[in-house]
C-alpha cells in the first residue's frame, strides 16, 4: 500500500521569486468520520463548488495559494479517509501534518463522538499536549436534522483547548474561515514554541 504524502511544491516563476523572497507552505490535514463532508469542505474551499454525491475518499491532495492576514501562504490540503478500514494510514499523514481540521456532522452523534478519537491520535502521534487543531461542525445548513448543538461543539473545543467553528460546505458558510483560522493557529503555535528572551504569559485560547 502506498503511504500518503504531500506533493512537491510547484516551481516558482522568476517574477514571483524576486517579489516574494519567502513563500510559507502549510500542510493541512482534514480528518473525521465517514460521510461528515470532509471532501465537500475541501473542494468548496479549493474549487468553490459543492460536491453533492458521497464517494468515500482514500486520499486526495489539493493546493491553493492565498493571502491570510496580508501574508501569502501556499496551502497543501490533504483530504483523508474516514472509514475505519483505512485507520492504519492515519498515523503517516498525521506525522506530516502541521495542522488539522477535525470534522463532524451536526446531524450525527457518532461522528461527533469520533472527534475525540482523532484528537487523541493526533496528540499521541505528535507527542504533544496541544497542537493546531480546529473542530468543525459541518452541515450547519441542515438545522432541522441537528443532533449536536453548537454548545456541545464549543464545550468539546474548550475541553481540548482548541477553536471551534460551524460550517456548511453546501451553503459555503465559514468554509474559507475554517482553513484560514487553522493557518493562524499554526502561525501562533510556532511563534509560541520559539524560545523567548523573557518570560511572558501565553495567549489564551478563544473560541469562535
Amino acid at each position: 500500500m502506498l503511504l500518503p504524502s504531500f506533493p512537491p511544491p510547484p516551481p516558482l516563476s522568476s517574477t514571483m521569486s524576486k517579489n516574494a523572497p519567502f513563500l510559507r507552505e502549510y500542510k493541512l490535514v482534514v480528518v473525521g468520520g465517514g460521510g461528515v463532508g470532509k471532501s465537500a469542505l475541501t473542494i468548496q474551499f479549493i474549487q468553490s463548488h459543492f460536491v453533492d454525491e458521497y464517494d468515500p475518499t482514500i486520499e486526495d491532495s489539493y493546493r491553493k495559494q492565498c493571502v491570510i492576514d496580508d501574508e501569502v501562504a501556499l496551502l497543501d490540503v490533504l483530504d483523508t479517509a474516514g472509514q475505519e478500514e483505512y485507520s492504519a494510514m492515519r498515523e503517516q499523514y498525521m506525522r506530516t501534518g502541521e495542522g488539522f481540521l477535525c470534522v463532524y456532522a451536526i446531524t450525527t452523534q457518532s461522528s461527533f463522538d469520533e472527534v475525540n478519537i482523532f484528537h487523541q491520535q493526533i496528540l499521541r502521534v505528535k507527542d504533544k499536549d496541544n497542537f493546531p487543531i480546529i473542530i468543525v461542525g459541518n452541515k450547519c445548513d441542515r438545522e432541522m436534522e441537528r443532533k449536536i448543538t453548537k454548545e456541545m461543539g464549543k464545550d468539546l473545543a474548550r475541553q481540548f483547548n482548541c477553536k471551534f467553528i460551524e460550517a456548511s460546505a453546501k451553503s459555503k458558510i465559514n468554509v474559507d474561515e475554517a482553513f484560514y483560522e487553522l493557518v493562524r493557529e499554526i502561525r501562533r503555535y510556532h511563534k509560541e514554541s520559539q524560545p523567548r528572551s523573557s518570560p511572558g504569559k501565553r495567549r489564551p485560547c478563544t473560541l469562535f
